[in-house]
């Protein structure tokens, strides 16, 4: 297992805005946003002390889930290896790729070129995938995505390990005497966080893999969710340490006067470190923030005060 996050402490990072446009959870002001203000949201993570940014992947948006996911979603290994460029230091997590819609060489090949040329950052985050019609457009059997997931996070390992022509035999993919070059920045691999909250993905982030990305499902729920990854790691002989996550409540540094929502975390750089903190006594390792704003500048002014005065106090 791989292990990137400072041991012992409480890490945050942060979904990117503007490369998703979710109804559900964008601001309005991202629709008119483009590549400058991505980046300059990146800048100002790199320079806030932010553990990662993240980019989500989709493919293409059918029509009957347009209203609610929207249809712009950039792809994640072109947006990340464009800040790769731009940064230095904050970690290029895929949350989450769907790597069972790509051949796993192909991924493999993508994902260890953005690590090399981004100095060993990447985080390779991984989910089953929801939405019928992207697999079936790219000729993928939907009802078997969890076990096209399961075999190519597995492929990937093997790629990615010290073999330079590994052999893979599986149920779906089977190819040998075949390199790859170049090879991850890191060593032995890149992590690999498997995403989702069902009792599959708990599962698969259990046996499989080096961090967990819970989605959806709240803040009570998680407990319970951690007790039954450990317990089923525990069962597997798993025996490395895992590094949860969590997506924390929407914050506002200090008081917005304005209508941020009533589930958003509000107030002094205290109250909101002290409630955030709640996430590492579960045993979480790092918590994604998503800030309320209405513009860039606004996103980027919470984004430092976050750094500046919330993120010192998580693990006091």
């Amino acid at each position: 297992m791989v292990q990137v996050l400072p041991p012992g402490r409480l890490s945050y990072g942060m979904q990117l805005p503007v490369q998703a446009q979710s109804m559900i959870f964008a601001e309005g002001w991202e629709a008119a946003a483009g590549p400058e203000d991505l980046a300059e949201v990146a800048r100002v993570a790199d320079r806030s002390g932010f553990a990662y940014v993240a980019c989500c992947d989709h493919v293409a948006v059918p029509r009957r889930l347009a209203a609610a996911m929207g249809t712009v979603w950039y792809d994640p290994v072109a947006t990340l290896a464009y800040l790769a460029g731009i940064t230095e230091q904050v970690r290029l997590l895929s949350h989450v790729a769907v790597v069972g819609l790509r051949h796993p060489l192909v991924s493999a090949k993508q994902y260890a070129t953005l690590d090399r040329l981004s100095g060993g950052r990447l985080i390779l985050g991984v989910g089953a995938g929801h939405v019928r019609e992207e697999f079936e457009a790219l000729g993928v059997d939907f009802a078997r995505r969890g076990a096209v997931l399961d075999e190519a996070i597995d492929v990937l390992k093997v790629v990615w390990g010290e073999e330079e022509f590994p052999g893979v035999e599986g149920e779906r993919f089977a190819f040998g005497g075949l390199a790859q070059a170049p090879r991850p920045a890191q060593t032995p691999r890149p992590p690999v966080w498997v995403g989702g909250s069902s009792p599959a993905a708990v599962r698969r982030a259990a046996v499989r893999g080096d961090g967990w990305l819970p989605q959806g499902g709240g803040r009570d729920e998680l407990p319970r969710k951690i007790g039954e990854l450990l317990r089923v790691r525990e069962a597997a002989g798993v025996a490395e340490p895992i590094e949860i996550g969590a997506i924390a409540e929407p914050v506002y540094v200090g008081e917005p006067g304005w209508d941020v929502g009533r589930r958003t975390l509000v107030g002094a750089p205290e109250r909101i470190a002290a409630s955030l903190r709640e996430y590492g006594a579960m045993g979480v390792r790092q918590i994604q923030v998503r800030f309320r704003s209405r513009g860039r500048s606004e996103l980027v002014e919470q984004m430092a005060a976050f750094g500046a005065e919330v993120g010192p106090l998580l693990n006091d």
